[in-house]
């Protein structure tokens, strides 16, 4: 009785494991499956890559339909589908055809990506023309110029008027007269602000501050203080940074060019993807009048 049970115990655990050869052969079959369809390709995977991404970013998602054979059976009724098949001789997808497809998907993509840039720079110059209209009625309209370029609407506090004292960052009396005529607008639209303080283009020593650099970012940080304190411009919507005297708005030997460069930038910054804003400033040229074009140096 005791030599019976081991053998029925030994063939109780071969019987456990018989289930692995029938696992080992299925992966077989899979794995030899997977490497017929493999082989069978011929795609361009670079060309369908690029026509896949220009159809997604056109129609805003992507689709697939697998063409087949569909039969009925007389004696059951039930209806089977072919397995698809891929298309052959002239039916095959040529690369001027495929290249023309691409083509077409994304000049789509970029007439819907100028539109957009169309419109973003309507909605900012109805910005601008607001901030216009609030400085003319304050009589500080001659202290600002603005345009729009990548980042969005740059409203530029000028010193023509002298917003800015010599060495100093602190507003002046006009200086704050310029600020509280722009403010009541930038409090009324939601994008964020960034501050941006330049000093004239003359590299100098400021008589208080180390460098242009601490200068004119003392600057910036004078009118997001402004900002927040005087006007309760959400902080989180505010930042500041400095750039002494890299980014002169004038030429450095245009007459009065001085006065105009140093300056604060108020810029409204777009909130539309980089593919967007990267138009704006073609988009928006000639928007704001002859008179408000920035020259570069």
């Amino acid at each position: 009785m005791a030599r019976r049970r081991r053998l029925d115990e030994a063939e109780a655990e071969e019987g456990n494991e018989r289930w692995l050869v029938s696992y080992s052969d299925m992966i077989t079959v899979l794995m030899a499956l997977f490497i017929v369809l493999f082989a069978m390709s011929q795609i361009d995977e670079q060309k369908y890559a690029a026509l896949r991404d220009g159809l997604a970013d056109s129609f805003g998602q992507t689709s697939a339909v697998m063409q087949g054979r569909s039969a009925v059976h007389e004696d059951t009724g039930s209806t089977s589908i072919a397995a698809p098949h891929p298309l052959d001789g002239a039916e095959q997808i040529s690369d001027p055809q495929l290249e023309k497809a691409v083509e077409a998907a994304l000049q789509q993509r970029r007439s819907r990506l100028a539109a957009e840039a169309e419109n973003e720079a309507d909605r900012l110059t109805s910005i601008a023309e607001e901030i216009r209209h609030a400085t003319e009625r304050a009589g500080v309209s001659e202290d600002i110029e603005m345009t729009i370029d990548h980042r969005g609407l740059v409203v530029s506090l000028v010193s023509r008027h002298v917003v800015f004292e010599n060495d100093v960052a602190t507003l002046s009396d006009r200086g704050r007269q310029v600020v509280d005529a722009v403010a009541p607008v930038l409090a009324r639209i939601e994008e964020p602000l960034t501050i941006d303080g330049h000093t004239n283009q003359v590299p100098v020593s400021p008589a208080f501050y180390a460098t242009d650099w601490d200068l004119s970012s003392a600057r910036a940080v004078t009118v997001v203080r402004y900002l927040d304190e005087r006007w309760s411009i959400a902080p989180d919507r505010l930042s500041a940074g400095g750039h002494g005297n890299t980014k002169p708005l004038r030429p450095v030997d245009e007459p009065g060019s001085q006065d105009i460069n140093k300056r604060v930038d108020i810029v409204v910054l777009s909130t539309q993807p980089p593919e967007v804003t990267a138009l704006l400033q073609e988009a928006a040229r000639d928007r704001l009048g002859p008179d408000q074009e920035v020259v570069q140096p």
